[in-house]
């Protein structure tokens, strides 16, 4: 029987996101450029890795955001505890406003909504190339597919916890978002975001969605 185990946010000490994480170039300039469209920088370096506050950290299944520019993106999430790696999904649900003012406030402005189940990372490393994100947004009534493809469209966790560490291990408490990739058309200002982490070998899915609350901007 596969491991799983519920989140326990009070373990989480550190928050870490990671961006920019594309292992495939082309794919990865194209979610730089469809952010430059609607005015954010391209990086400094890539990847980079962003500290952001672990109160961020949320299982609700709703947030609240200031204003309508803002939306998500399904990532894959690493949880370095005591008994060891293991994985669940999130969302780097991020301000485009402020993220044209700057990448790092814009990480701060809006809390990071993640699934409360997780798999131990140990068991999925063996079939780590067949593991699929998916997200989906509302559109005319429906459901629309938004973003689809395999995690090793990102640089495999331990590229990325050597690239940040510098060692092999990260810090017990830790989470790191991981990285996304391009949306199929325009990025949506959506009032719902739904995603899923299918695991085809062991025939087991992480589903998770949430509802964006806009607060009114005053000025």
């Amino acid at each position: 029987m596969p491991s799983e185990r519920k989140l326990d946010l009070a373990a989480v000490k550190n928050l870490v996101v990671a961006g920019w994480t594309g292992r495939n170039v082309a794919a990865l300039e194209a979610h730089i450029k469809e952010l430059e469209a609607i005015g954010v920088k391209r990086p400094k370096t890539v990847p980079i890795f962003y500290r952001t506050s672990r109160a961020l950290l949320t299982t609700d299944d709703w947030i609240e955001v200031m204003a309508d520019k803002s939306s998500g993106e399904v990532e894959f999430v690493l949880y370095q505890f005591d008994d060891g790696l293991w994985l669940g999904l999130g969302s780097d649900h991020t301000d485009r406003k402020a993220e044209t003012m700057g990448v790092t406030l814009s990480k701060q402005l809006c809390a990071k909504p993640v699934s409360s189940q997780l798999w131990r990372y140990d068991e999925v490393k063996p079939h780590w190339d067949k593991l699929v994100l998916r997200s989906f947004v509302p559109d005319g009534g429906k459901r629309r597919l938004y973003q689809e493809g395999p995690v090793t469209n990102m640089r495999s966790p331990e590229e990325l916890i050597k690239l940040y560490t510098g060692g092999d291990k990260l810090a017990s408490g830790t989470a790191m978002f991981c990285g996304t990739f391009a949306v199929h058309g325009e990025i949506s200002y959506s009032g719902t975001f739904d995603m899923e982490l299918e695991d085809p070998v062991l025939k087991r899915k992480i589903s998770y969605g949430y509802r964006i609350v806009s607060l009114p901007d005053e000025g």
